[in-house]
């Protein structure tokens, strides 16, 4: 008598799902945090001193009225808006024009000078800080190392998953880490003109990020650019013993002729290193699903990678439409799964979302807790819509917006309750 085992429920898959996208995004927060609680006397003296393009519309000063700052920050955040979606455009145009490998040397030299300069700084706030006994020459040679491992990891396929996925939460940290710097009113109106922006670039039909993701599906092809990529859900009771399953996944097909686009982001610029995805679609084709197992190859029939959060759907339109070639592009234009079936996520979402916990940790740890709530809900919210809608979604909106309405309603009112309570002996 043969004993099936009970399969995994739709709820338990998306919950793995989830959490290999949001833990990386909580580490990233929490390492914000700790350097902005650390290095609180530092930040003080640079943000004094520092101007970027944030701040050349208008610099903020306590002694400003209300209104002039929020007005300064408005003018602040256009201007940096601006010139994101100006340097977004560019990046259209050059990968229009074929330009990959100038985009990929740009993305590596910006990568080196994060890693490099932006994080050799804070490193040396950090020495200081705790006295750490090191000569310049050792220290020089530690950073060097570890700046060109970090461009290595991540532009080499290569290289292990998890250094890869290590090195973009580090990026993540020190880019972050900078923006905290920025003055508050400034800071907060552009977390939010960014949100408008993400939305604005991903959802309207000539927005440079839909614009990008679109040509590179028509084409194919690779976009150089910073994404985090979780790995994919697998099922380790259904993959032998001797069988070892990476996250790169390719279909094999008879036919030349169709081709499957898998590129995915939310939010931010991506970057797909393979073609195909591994999700159970109906064909009349013959196909041969094989796994990259990096020493060999295991069949496609002994390994089960899932993508809980898009394949209910997939099944759906299974048995509603026989043509196999706009079936495929159904299921394909996923943006946000990757072609193994993993979850992506453009780091600039990284960036802000520890901007936002970051920026909260300088006031008070209560709207750390209610921000950190707040922004992973609303990546939560992010990835059911995804689910559902099958396209393109921008992962800043819905978090940015809860995120800055918890710090309100923390700063405004829980914590004045949480004090009264506090100082007549009150437990609640």
């Amino acid at each position: 008598m043969d004993q099936n085992p009970r399969p995994k429920s739709l709820l338990d898959s998306v919950g793995e799902e989830i959490i290999r996208i949001v833990t990386p995004v909580s580490i990233c927060m929490l390492l914000v945090v700790i350097l902005v609680t650390v290095l609180s006397d530092d930040s003080e003296s640079l943000s004094s001193s520092m101007t970027t393009v944030a701040t050349v519309a208008y610099t903020e000063d306590s002694s400003d009225s209300t209104w002039d700052k929020l007005k300064g920050a408005l003018l602040n955040s256009l201007v940096f808006v601006a010139v994101v979606t100006v340097v977004t455009f560019i990046l259209v145009l050059l990968f229009y024009l074929r330009c990959t490998k100038f985009l990929k040397y740009y993305m590596g030299f910006s990568s080196f000078l994060v890693l490099g300069f932006m994080g050799g700084e804070i490193v040396l706030f950090l020495i200081q800080d705790f006295n750490v006994p090191i000569d310049c020459i050792t220290f020089a040679l530690v950073l060097f190392n570890f700046t060109v491992v970090g461009v290595s990891a991540v532009f080499l396929s290569k290289m292990p998953i998890f250094l890869t996925q290590a090195y973009l939460v580090v990026i993540g940290v020190l880019v972050a880490y900078w923006f905290t710097l920025l003055p508050e009113w400034t800071t907060w109106v552009l977390l939010v003109a960014m949100a408008l922006y993400d939305l604005a670039a991903v959802l309207l039909p000539g927005g440079p990020l839909r614009l990008l993701v679109e040509l590179a599906i028509s084409r194919d092809e690779d976009i150089p650019a910073l994404v985090y990529e979780a790995r994919p859900v697998i099922h380790n009771d259904s993959v032998p013993g001797g069988g070892v399953v990476q996250r790169r996944v390719w279909r094999e097909r008879n036919n030349v002729g169709s081709e499957g686009n898998g590129n995915a982001n939310s939010g931010t610029n991506t970057s797909d290193l393979n073609v195909g995805t591994f999700l159970g679609i109906g064909s009349g084709q013959s196909e041969t699903n094989l796994v990259d197992a990096g020493e060999g190859l295991v069949s496609g029939e002994d390994s089960q990678l899932t993508a809980p959060l898009i394949e209910r759907r997939i099944n759906i339109h299974m048995h509603l439409q026989e043509d196999t070639a706009s079936t495929e592009n159904l299921a394909l234009e996923g943006i946000g799964l990757a072609s193994s079936g993993a979850i992506k996520l453009g780091l600039g979402d990284f960036i802000f979302y520890s901007v936002l916990v970051g920026r909260a940790a300088m006031y008070d740890f209560m709207t750390v807790y209610a921000c950190y709530l707040a922004i992973v809900a609303g990546l939560g919210i992010t990835l059911v819509l995804l689910a559902f809608y099958q396209k393109a979604l921008p992962a800043l909106p819905v978090s940015v917006m809860l995120g800055v309405l918890f710090y309100l309603l923390t700063r405004l009112l829980l914590e004045t309750f949480v004090v009264q309570c506090s100082v007549h002996l009150l437990m609640f």
